[in-house]
Order: C-alpha cells, then structure tokens, then sequence
C-alpha cells in the first residue's frame, strides 16, 4: 500500500510533461522583412500622375457626374445624404423640363435646418417646393434658401423644383448647401 502511494506522485509528473512544440518560424510560410523608408517613398510627381490618371478614368467621372446614392426615376432625382455628414454641399442637373430633386437626410437630430440653392444661371427657375418633416407633416412652398426648425428625430425630406408661379430656365446644374 505504501508502495503505491509513493508511486501516485510520479505517475501524476510523468502526465504533466509539456509537448514538443517547435518554434512558429519554422511552419509559417509568410516571412516579414523591413525595407528601408527609401524603398516606400514616391517620387511626388509619380503620385500626381497616379492621381491624374485615377481622377480621369471614365468611371471615376461617371461617379462624381451621377453621385453616389442616386436614383433617377421618371423625372424624379432622389438622392440620399447621412445628416452625421453636415456641413456639406451637393452638386446636381436639371437636363430635362419638370425634373424634381429629392433629398433625403437620414438620421436628422438637429433643432433647425439650413439649406441654400446656389446656381450660375440667372433665370433658373428652381425653388425649394417643400420639406417633409419626421412625423410625416409637409410644408412649403419656400424660396431658395431654408431655415426651418425641425421638430422630432428621423429622416427629412428636401423637395426642390421649378415654382409654377415664376418664369425662366428649368434645366442647368445647381448645387446644394446643407447646415
């Protein structure tokens, strides 16, 4: 009995041994060298020209001419801006007569806000023709510049279009302040 007893300690040592594990090195295959600061610097003419070749590929101006989050349908122009994204300015076209913009602003919480139509024509007829506030109230008509104090959280909708009560052009670029 005192043998065994003596024999439980050196059968619990001999279970304890730790496995062979051999060094990570030796099994990745991907190897980590430094290169020097020079190998990683561009010539900065070579930057302007990666740049300039990037800004003038074809999809590259297809995306800045239609936007991101943009949908045309029948005369509709509904495009879609984060209200986390203020102050910010958008640019759009009018190519067609009666063409309506639809700005929808998700995730609005601020007390007012304030929008301006800027354009370089003179006669362009365009106006704000209404908001639709969070709760689902629509006012309007407005001019071409906006301050309105929102009550409520959610998404807001700017509605921008010819006034039927004024003459001039309805077709033109036009840009969009957001504050």
């Amino acid at each position: 009995m005192k043998k065994s007893l003596l024999l439980i300690p050196l059968i619990i040592i001999s279970c304890k041994k730790d496995p062979n594990v051999e060094p990570a090195e030796r099994k990745d295959s991907i190897v980590i060298t430094e290169q020097p600061d020079t190998a990683l610097k561009m010539d900065s003419a070579a930057v302007r020209l990666k740049d300039s070749v990037i800004n003038n590929a074809p999809k590259t101006k297809e995306v800045l001419k239609t936007g991101v989050m943009r949908n045309v349908k029948e005369g509709q122009i509904i495009r879609m801006v984060d209200a986390e994204q203020f102050p910010l300015t958008l640019g759009e076209e009018f190519t067609k007569d009666d063409q309506e913009f639809i700005l929808k602003i998700t995730d609005f919480d601020k007390p007012n806000i304030k929008a301006k139509i800027n354009t370089k024509q003179k006669d362009f007829n365009i106006r704000f023709n209404q908001i639709k506030l969070p709760n689902g109230d629509y006012d309007g008509p407005f001019g071409r510049e906006i301050t309105y104090d929102v009550k409520g959280k959610g998404e807001v909708w700017l509605m921008i279009g010819k006034s039927n009560m004024a003459s001039g052009n309805t077709k033109g670029s036009f840009t969009v302040s957001l504050e």
